[in-house]
């Protein structure tokens, strides 16, 4: 079985360097053993699995939650919950970018996807920083690291694929995010303030435009950001409560944010409807084909025993759970540099995780530090999803974008070191 079991991950990996599409090569990697060397099930199990991969109700979580998100991004929401945070610390030295980071962090728990909150956030915040003052390539970058938070901070589409792929339970994991988001965005926020404190800010444009808003009362902006801030309480709160299960929760949180944008808000009328559902599909399509599929491969994976020999070798080559998790994090950085989030968590994830529990490590935090890692990836080039959106955004070159994206990195990874070796921020909601 051990052949068979290499000749999955040789297809697989050899379909992806030609540039197969990843659900392509999952499906020839699944195929490969029961074509050439009749291990690994029947085409009749691989079928099977597929359908059962895609007749999934937590599934359904996925694109009810990038639903939920194209609607508060065309509703304004991110907007409102800037001039909230801005008004307490706009005037601080670094307050203007440490609102920005802030504001990713509370959109995150409302959007669940990375690059929905860069989007959104980047759309109103970057010619917002650009007026007064900040470089426009150092704006693009802040964004598009800051918007990473957006898979970390709960609800996350991510946690929700390594629920699916390994069992673990989404609202542990949802738990598991809330700490080490927190803690990234401090350290982004950090190193912000001490590059407006070491390069100089502008605070004569800086200070008018917080008396614009201080001229408006706590009240008025409280009262306009209100329901935008209620938002992931709600979702959340119905969760850990013990009211609605995740699916159930994205369910709310579409038609929260329906109710908000539509009667509230009026930021969207029922025409802008159709066209939001057809970019949640086109967002959700081809993810759909590889979770489908997640399911063949990887019991294709178990018929030919991959997962053993992995924990096999992983076992016996390592000894001690810091020494995996440090080889682990550098292959997850690699592989989040040119492949996505959401087919890496649905392929490593049943894979690796057997291997390190074995060794002691936690299933939330090992999640954790999965989508921590892969989350980094959305920022760094060549293929980081949110340089690109950024870049747009700001109208700068994602390459541009990125040199100056370096430094807000570094502080990342800084963060994630401190997660990958104190568990404690993991699990300390969990247990």
């Amino acid at each position: 079985m051990a052949s068979a079991a290499l000749l999955v991950f040789v297809v697989f990996l050899v379909g992806i360097a030609v540039s197969i599409p990843i659900g392509t090569s999952m499906v020839l990697g699944s195929l490969a053993p029961i074509l050439l060397m009749g291990k690994g099930g029947t085409i009749t199990q691989v079928l099977n699995n597929t359908f059962s991969g895609a007749n999934s109700t937590p599934i359904l979580a996925v694109p009810l939650f990038i639903l939920g998100g194209v609607i508060m991004a065309e509703g304004g929401i991110s907007k409102k919950l800037f001039n909230f945070f801005a008004y307490f610390i706009g005037r601080i030295p670094g307050g203007i970018p440490c609102a920005v980071i802030i504001t990713c962090l509370f959109y995150g728990a409302i959007s669940g996807s990375g690059p929905a909150t860069t989007a959104a956030v980047g759309s109103m915040c970057i010619p917002f920083m650009v007026s007064l003052g900040y470089e426009k390539k150092w704006s693009a970058g802040l964004i598009a690291v800051a918007g990473g938070l957006g898979v970390i901070i709960p609800p996350s589409i991510p946690f929700v694929l390594y629920s699916l792929a390994t069992g673990v339970s989404t609202g542990a994991l949802f738990l598991g995010g809330i700490f080490p988001g927190i803690l990234i965005g401090v350290f982004l926020m950090a190193y912000a303030v001490f590059y407006c404190i070491t390069k100089g800010e502008d605070r004569k444009l800086i200070d008018q435009k917080m008396n614009e808003l201080h001229a408006n009362g706590l009240w008025p902006v409280f009262k306009e950001s209100f329901w935008a801030l209620l938002c992931p309480i709600i979702v959340l709160g119905g969760i850990y409560a013990g009211y609605v299960t995740p699916t159930e929760a994205a369910v709310i949180s579409v038609f929260y944010a329906l109710i908000v944008s539509l009667f509230i808000y009026k930021s969207i009328h029922l025409s802008d409807l159709i066209p939001m559902l057809c970019a949640s599909v086109k967002t959700y399509g081809g993810l759909a084909f590889v979770l489908a599929f997640a399911t063949a491969f990887g019991r294709v994976l178990s018929l030919t025993k991959a997962t053993k020999a992995v924990t096999a070798f992983i076992t016996g080559n390592f000894h001690s759970s810091w020494t995996v998790l440090t080889v682990l994090v550098v292959i997850f950085l690699i592989l989040g540099m040119v492949m996505d989030t959401g087919p890496a968590i649905i392929i490593l994830a049943p894979v690796l995780l057997p291997a390190v529990q074995e060794l002691g490590v936690n299933e939330v935090h090992f999640g954790v530090i999965l989508v921590c890692c892969l989350s980094i990836g959305l920022a760094t080039p060549p293929f980081g999803l949110d340089l690109f959106v950024a870049g747009n955004i700001g109208d700068e070159q994602p390459m541009a974008v990125a040199r100056k994206a370096v430094p807000f990195i570094i502080a990342f990874l800084v963060a994630l070191l401190l997660i990958t070796y104190i568990p404690w921020f993991s699990t300390a909601l969990v247990s």
